[in-house]
């Protein structure tokens, strides 16, 4: 059986997690005596917490301390793509992928060795919901375009107008919402859809 595609995949970031047999103490030591900002702290009372120095931040959690208690924290672009990779290639998860209430959609793998990795990706549904009242607008677009849109809101797993709503929100910010692999996408998508202008083309649209 050939082996499966490796997908394209970003890292933004590794964290990796420490346990300590006194989260209090391990805090006080890190910040105060190391230099440390705190981050935050999880759950009542705190078993885990975030410290950080200059934009690298370390994990803390209450747990006997042993080098096989910890884990190494990967946040990737698309965590599903690489679970999907994972389990096709006989990887031991030892925790399934799902949305977990801390923000972050991730799963937990055993290397060889035993060590536990974790790989995830940040959801935004996280928080307190917000009110709204949608309003019908009338929108023409261009074929290719309306094309290119709706497979890029099903690649994304949202609706078309819940897409257009993220690019009018990250354009007002004056940013992109697309990372990396999503930009790859996207340019497969131009060509499957034969999108042969740039983006001032608009301005030159004629309709027929």
């Amino acid at each position: 059986m050939a082996s499966p595609t490796v997908p394209f995949i970003e890292c933004e970031k590794m964290h990796v997690t420490l346990p300590v047999s006194d989260l209090a103490a391990a805090i006080e030591f890190y910040v105060t005596k190391l230099g440390f900002r705190l981050g935050f702290t999880w759950g009542e009372p705190a078993f885990f917490a975030g410290v950080a120095l200059g934009e690298v931040e370390i994990f803390l959690k209450q747990d006997t301390p042993g080098p096989n208690a910890g884990a190494v924290v990967f946040m990737v672009n698309d965590a599903d793509a690489l679970y999907e990779f994972h389990r096709a290639n006989g990887v031991e998860v030892v925790e399934e992928i799902a949305d977990r209430e801390y923000g972050i959609r991730d799963y937990a793998v055993k290397d060889l060795y035993g060590y536990r990795l974790v790989f995830g990706h940040y959801i935004y549904n996280a928080g307190p919901k917000i009110r709204i009242e949608r309003v019908d607008v009338p929108v023409r677009l261009e074929k290719r375009l309306a094309g290119l849109l709706q497979d890029l809101a099903e690649h994304k797993r949202m609706s078309v107008g819940s897409c257009l709503e993220e690019i009018l929100l990250h354009t007002n910010d004056g940013v992109g919402p697309h990372t990396a692999s999503q930009l790859k996408y996207i340019e497969e998508l131009k060509k499957k859809h034969g999108i042969d202008y740039d983006s001032h083309a608009s301005y030159r649209f004629v309709e027929e």
